[in-house]
């Protein structure tokens, strides 16, 4: 009798930890990458639009749903950045790097809020302090800014200009990030994978001019450990 009840006891504590183990051992989620037309939006400048690639990406999910769509810029300007901790040499601040949509209300690398619809991406580093220490292995994002208040490409923003215009993506009193990762052991482009960190990647390759190109890898869909 001793016996059976220590069977049913052991049991049970075995099932318990099954359970809480089913969200570790699911299906990585590495989604679908295909090719769409030009970008279009009403609240998207003229300049903007020309500024980009004509074609673009859609991520899409395990499940069917559409996470984003993204479009490069046509041809990105290289530079030397020799800020500590940055994974992106050639990438200098305040750089147009592409046009993310949304069709669905989202969030950011901070958890906060993305309403449905257009932004651009803009290359920053995050500042060294003690309010971001840990937030990513490299210093390197980029900011969402709605297309509607983002209309010059070529525009160069100060960082205090850049965050106070990537403020108005989430209304919050901080700007709205995707994280840059490591291009280590990366070698399809371009392409959609989950990473280590279960963070899904979005990975391409753009122009930098005479014929070059540059990888460069972001998170969609993921947010930082803390």
């Amino acid at each position: 009798m001793k016996e059976s009840r220590y069977r049913n006891w052991l049991f049970a504590i075995v099932s318990a930890l099954s359970v809480l183990l089913i969200p570790l051992s699911a299906p990585a989620d590495d989604g679908k990458l295909d090719s769409i037309g030009a970008f279009d939006d009403s609240n998207a400048s003229a300049e903007l639009k020309k500024a980009l690639e004509p074609q673009g990406y859609r991520v899409t999910l395990s499940d069917g749903g559409v996470l984003c769509e993204i479009w490069l810029r046509a041809t990105i300007t290289t530079g030397k950045n020799e800020a500590q901790g940055t994974g992106y040499p050639w990438l200098t601040e305040s750089t147009l790097v592409a046009v993310i949509k949304f069709p669905k209300d989202a969030i950011d690398y901070r958890k906060q809020g993305i309403k449905a619809g257009s932004y651009t991406l803009r290359a920053a580093l995050n500042p060294v302090d003690g309010n971001h220490l840990g937030i990513s292995s490299l210093r390197d994002f980029l900011l969402l800014s709605p297309v509607s208040v983002d209309t010059d490409p070529n525009v160069k923003y100060l960082f205090e200009d850049l965050t106070a215009l990537s403020k108005k993506t989430t209304g919050s009193n901080h700007p709205s990030p995707l994280s840059l990762v490591s291009l280590e052991g990366i070698t399809t482009w371009p392409s959609v994978f989950q990473d280590e960190n279960r963070h899904l990647v979005f990975a391409a390759k753009v122009k930098t001019g005479d014929k070059s190109e540059a990888p460069i890898a972001w998170v969609v869909r993921g947010v930082a450990e803390q």
